[in-house]
């Protein structure tokens, strides 16, 4: 359904990714500890998702839990981390970087976006932090990105849907809004309704809840426990879809 809007979940294991995949994401946001707000993936998580989904892969890039305000020596390590990415194959880069006064660090994002080059780059929800998202979004377009991940300036997305709105219609064709934030069954078609927006992005609720057995391998918890948590979440995955593909085709979602 080329008209579909695009549904991106955040994941950090490759059970979560398989099941994503098999739900009908479009694509995933891989990285790791999503508990503090997720880090980038080591090297062996990126190959070994890679290994087992054919969709896109977009990475985290953020050395750090934290604020956004990033050391020379940080710098340095996600200009590796990019490199990394794309010698392993992976699709995007997800990153975002402020300087002391909340602002967009146009200068720093602009070098990774060029080194990211071919990748396309999201600015993630660190844009969220900044004083005036009307000028921030200037700024990340200068910066060359491809998309901006946001939640309006709000917790949640459904919080912050008139600002969400207001930089949809802003931002054209020059940049990508993709909602995210707090993103659920209950409220995806109106944030994707009263937005405008054409792609959004959840990571339903992990990050709230308890730490996901597929996220430590060598954990001994019972294969039925694992397998019944996975299939949730796939089903979770599938219901989202068929939502969005109800907006797109008009009829009565059918949820499970």
């Amino acid at each position: 359904m080329p008209d579909c809007p695009v549904l991106e979940i955040c994941v950090e294991s490759v059970n979560r990714a398989e099941a994503a995949e098999r739900g009908g994401a479009d694509r995933i946001e891989l990285c790791q500890d999503l508990h503090s707000g997720g880090i980038t993936p080591d090297a062996e998580l990126m190959q070994a998702t890679r290994n087992h989904v054919r969709f896109s892969i977009h990475v985290l890039v953020r050395p750090r839990s934290g604020d956004f305000v990033y050391s020379d020596a940080e710098f340095e390590t996600m200009k590796r981390q990019i490199q990394i990415a794309k010698e392993l194959n992976m699709d995007g880069i997800v990153l975002g970087l402020l300087d002391e006064n909340r602002e967009i660090d146009q200068k720093r994002t602009s070098i990774l976006v060029r080194l990211a080059h071919p990748l396309p780059v999201t600015f993630h929800r660190a844009f969220d932090l900044c004083r005036s998202l009307t000028d921030s979004l200037s700024a990340v377009i200068n910066t060359g990105a491809k998309r901006i991940l946001s939640s309006g300036g709000k917790a949640r997305a459904s919080e912050g849907l008139g600002c969400l709105a207001d930089l949809v219609a802003a931002a054209g064709s020059r940049i990508a809004i993709m909602p995210g934030g707090g993103v659920r069954a209950n409220n995806i078609r109106r944030i994707l309704r009263e937005t405008g927006a054409r792609e959004v992005h959840t990571s339903l609720g992990i990050a709230d809840q308890q730490p996901d057995f597929g996220s430590f391998e060598s954990a001994v918890v019972p294969h039925t426990a694992r397998t019944r948590k996975v299939a949730n979440f796939e089903g979770r995955v599938r219901n989202l879809r068929r939502l969005i593909q109800s907006i797109s085709s008009g009829t009565r979602p059918t949820i499970e």
